[in-house]
This record gives C-alpha cells, sequence and structure tokens, in this order.
C-alpha cells in the first residue's frame, strides 16, 4: 500500500510530524491554558477530542502531574470539585463544550485547546491555547487531535511528569515519519472487522482508531481496553477480521487472536523497533482512508457529518 493518497485527508494526515514539532515549539505560549502541576483537572471534548481528552489525563496521572479525570462535555458532572477544567475543540463552536464552559465561567479555571482563534470558545474559556497551524480542512479530525496530544506530552515532558516507558516526543516525532511512509500490510485493508485495543493510555487511542474507520470508511469497528479482550470481544473476531493493540501486547493475548484465525497488527508492543503509540495511530489514520477510497467513499465529506456539531438553542 502506497505512503500517501491522493486526498486532502491523507495530505493532513502526512503533515503529522512537522505539525508535533510545531506544536511541541509553541509550548511556551500555550502553557497559561494549561493545568499546573498538583492541580485537580477534568478535561472534556466530544468525539476525537473526548478520546484525546481520556488519552491525556492517563498520561498526566500516571504521570504524577495530578489527578485527572475525562469526560464526555455533555456529561460532565457540575458540582464535582476541580481545580481547572481543559476544554479541546478544534471549532471552537461545538455547542456541548461551550454551553459547559459557560456554566463554569466563575467557578473554576477553564482553559481551552482551539484551532481557531476567532470563535467563540476563546471568550468562553480564561485562557486558551491555538493550534491553528494543525487546522484542517477536511472534516475527518487527523493531525489536530494528535498536535493536541503531542502537545500536553511535551507539557507533561517539560515537567519531567511523563510516566516510566512513554517516548519523549522527539522520538515519537521519529517514529511519525517512519508510520507516514511505510507500507501498509497488504491483507489488513481488506478485512471485514477491525477491533483495536489499548491499554492506559493508549485505550483513547484504540477509541479514536475505531472512530476513525467508522467515519472515513463506514467501516465496523470496535474498541476496547486490551485485557478486555477476552471478555467477550473475542468472540467477534475470526478469519478476515483484524485485532490492533496499541501499545504493550498483554501476554497471551497473540494466541488467542491465532486460535480463532483472526489478524493481529501489534506492531507498538514496547519492544525495541516499534513505533511509539500516536506513531501508531498515524497508521490507523491511513488505513482508513485506503478502506473508504476501497468502498468508493471520499475520506475528505465523510456521510452524515459536519465539521462541527452546533445545535439550535444547545439541544438536539
Amino acid at each position: 500500500m502506497s505512503a500517501i493518497g491522493s486526498s486532502r485527508t491523507s495530505a493532513e494526515i502526512a503533515s503529522q510530524p512537522a505539525v508535533w514539532r510545531q506544536a511541541a515549539a509553541s509550548l511556551p505560549r500555550q502553557a497559561s491554558a494549561l493545568p499546573r502541576r498538583g492541580e485537580r483537572v477534568a478535561v472534556v471534548g466530544c468525539g476525537t477530542s473526548w478520546f484525546m481528552a481520556q488519552s491525556y489525563a492517563a498520561l498526566r496521572e500516571t504521570g504524577g502531574h495530578g489527578e485527572t479525570d475525562a469526560f464526555a462535555a455533555s456529561e460532565f458532572p457540575v458540582g464535582r470539585r476541580y481545580d481547572r477544567v481543559l476544554a479541546i475543540t478544534r471549532s471552537g463552536t461545538t455547542t456541548e463544550v461551550l454551553d459547559l464552559l459557560h456554566r463554569l465561567k466563575g467557578t473554576v479555571a477553564t482553559g481551552a485547546v482551539t484551532a481557531d482563534p476567532d470563535t467563540p470558545v476563546t471568550q468562553a474559556a480564561d485562557a486558551v491555547a491555538v493550534l491553528d497551524f494543525a487546522d484542517e480542512e477536511s472534516v475527518v479530525q487527523t493531525r489536530f487531535a494528535t498536535a493536541n496530544l503531542a502537545l500536553l506530552r511535551a507539557h507533561l515532558e517539560s515537567e519531567n511528569a511523563l510516566p516510566a516507558g512513554v517516548l519523549p516526543l522527539d522520538d515519537a516525532v521519529r517514529d511519525a515519519e517512519r508510520a507516514v511512509s511505510e507500507p501498509l500490510d497488504a491483507a489488513v485493508p481488506g478485512a471485514e472487522q477491525f477491533t483495536f485495543l489499548g491499554t492506559g493510555w493508549t485505550c483513547g487511542l484504540a477509541l479514536e482508531a475505531a472512530l476513525k474507520m467508522r467515519e472515513a470508511a463506514g467501516a465496523w469497528t470496535e474498541a476496547y481496553p486490551a485485557m478486555e479482550y477476552r471478555h467477550g470481544p473475542i468472540s467477534i473476531t475470526g478469519p478476515g477480521r483484524v485485532t490492533w493493540v496499541f501499545g504493550r501486547l498483554p501476554e497471551g493475548l497473540a494466541g488467542d487472536v491465532d486460535r480463532v484465525g483472526g489478524t493481529l497488527v501489534a506492531d507498538s508492543t514496547g519492544v525495541a523497533g516499534s513505533l511509539d503509540p500516536l506513531a501508531d495511530l498515524i497508521r490507523a489514520q491511513r488505513l482508513a482512508v485506503v478502506c473508504a477510497e476501497a468502498r468508493g467513499h471520499d475520506p475528505d465529506r465523510p456521510r452524515n457529518l459536519t465539521r462541527s456539531v452546533v445545535l439550535e438553542d444547545g439541544r438536539a
């Protein structure tokens, strides 16, 4: 499979190594919007942004930077005490995010990460980090989402709060350069079903990979914590179906997949020569584009989706 397709989404996927470097370099001017060490923090978003919030929450808490929860913006437990709420929103116009920030105004410190400095979130949040260089034309989020996590990883790294085993961002960028150019396994795009698995901070990446496949290709995908795979999800695995693992491969799981005839993808198993899990997400994004084009879909314009969900009067 070729490294780069012809769609706008493919071009945005391929730009991620450079965008991650730019996100890290922008940290000094973005830091005011980001959590302080020791704060009890909630991170919120919708869709892809929620999954990035989950990954960051696991990284931050495991790294000792502070207790951190992640919520879909519509499910935030108003009344629970936090020192800071951080919202992730590419468009800066998502109804659920804006409603929550307005509701919290004056009661808790709030920050936001967005791609557009001229949208309502800049007024709704107390401080805003703007990643305008990571903005996208495609409806399907790829580089803005990963640039968020790159920025937040760089922030944790700068405060010596990366969990053990998580690579410095420079190493992740080098792995990303591999991920945009290495051929995909030719057997994987033809699968009829995909199950994505993760552990700890990579659970959010698994959820995001599954969402990309659904959004771009209309594919049958599922996502779970890796150790939950044997507790039911394995029943869907078989010939012509893929199990893709982000992060360390649990002991015995490869044998379980092989026993039921599934195809295992696990290049980011935590051993020498493997990919950083965030870089491995790039390969899943590329797979989504390949599958979309093979099914006659336009990955730049997925069915039933818009760039931002704005609800009339704040309600569905």
